[in-house]
C-alpha cells in the first residue's frame, strides 16, 4: 500500500497521537482513529451537540512493514464480535452471556496487528446491534444493513510501530463549521436509520438465522 493519506476529525485544534492513548470503549479499543474520507472526518469533528466548530487534521501513514487487519475482508460476524469486546449493545443478562460465546466463536485476536481497518460504529450501528442481539435480524441481511448505515471506514492505529509511521501534515489543518457539517451528520444518520428500518421490516428479513442460533 505504501503511504496513504488519512484524516482525523476532532473538536481539538491541537492533537498529539500517543501510543497507548484512547478509550478502551471505542470500537476497536484504545488507539488513534482516522478515515480516508475528509468529508466524513468533517462530520465526525462536529458530531457532538455542542455548537462548537471542529478541526480536521491530515496525516500520512507509511503502511509498508505494518500488519493491517481489514475487517472488510473478514466475515461481518468477526467485526461484530470485535465491537462486542469493547461496546455493549444491550445491558441484559442474556446479552452478556451470549456475547461472551459469540466473541469466543467469531472473534479475531487483534493483538498481533499494527493497524485495524473497518466500519465505524456510529449511532446507526447501535440500532443494528440491538435488533440483532434481540433476534430481530437475520444474518443474511446484516451486510446490506451495514451498507445502508453509511458507517464509513476508519483506521485505528494500535501499535508503537504504527504510531511511529504516522506523520501529521500540519499545514493542511482545516477548521470545520459546526452548523453545516453537524447538519450533514444528522441527516445521514436519520436517512440511514429509515433505510435500515425499512429493510428490517421487509420480507428479505427472514428472521431465521438470528443471533441466538449462531452458537
Amino acid at each position: 500500500m505504501g503511504k496513504i493519506i488519512l484524516y482525523h476529525g476532532t473538536p481539538d485544534r491541537v492533537v498529539v497521537p500517543k501510543y497507548g492513548g484512547g478509550d478502551e470503549k471505542h470500537d476497536y479499543g484504545k488507539g488513534f482513529y482516522l478515515t480516508e474520507s475528509i468529508e466524513l472526518a468533517k462530520e465526525w469533528a462536529v458530531c457532538r451537540p455542542n455548537e462548537i466548530n471542529g478541526w480536521v487534521h491530515k496525516y500520512e501513514l507509511e503502511t509498508d512493514g505494518l500488519k493491517i487487519l481489514d475487517f472488510q475482508q473478514k466475515d461481518v460476524l468477526s467485526w461484530l464480535a470485535e465491537l462486542m469486546k469493547h461496546r455493549d449493545a444491550a445491558d441484559s443478562k442474556r446479552y452478556r452471556m451470549l456475547a461472551a460465546k459469540f466473541i469466543e466463536k467469531y472473534g479475531v485476536d487483534t493483538n498481533e496487528y499494527d493497524v485495524i481497518r473497518g466500519w465505524r460504529a456510529n449511532a446507526s450501528y447501535f440500532y443494528i446491534a440491538k435488533e440483532f442481539v434481540r433476534d430481530n435480524i437475520d444474518i443474511d441481511i446484516l451486510e446490506e444493513l451495514l451498507s445502508l448505515g453509511g458507517l464509513g471506514i476508519q483506521y485505528c492505529i494500535k501499535s508503537e510501530k504504527a504510531y511511529a509511521n504516522l506523520t501529521e501534515k500540519s499545514d493542511d489543518l482545516r477548521i470545520v463549521p459546526y452548523a453545516e457539517f453537524n447538519d450533514r451528520y444528522n441527516q445521514r444518520d436519520v436517512m440511514a436509520r429509515k433505510n435500515m428500518r425499512d429493510l428490517v421490516d421487509s420480507d428479505a428479513n427472514k428472521v431465521t438465522k438470528v443471533f441466538s442460533t449462531l452458537f
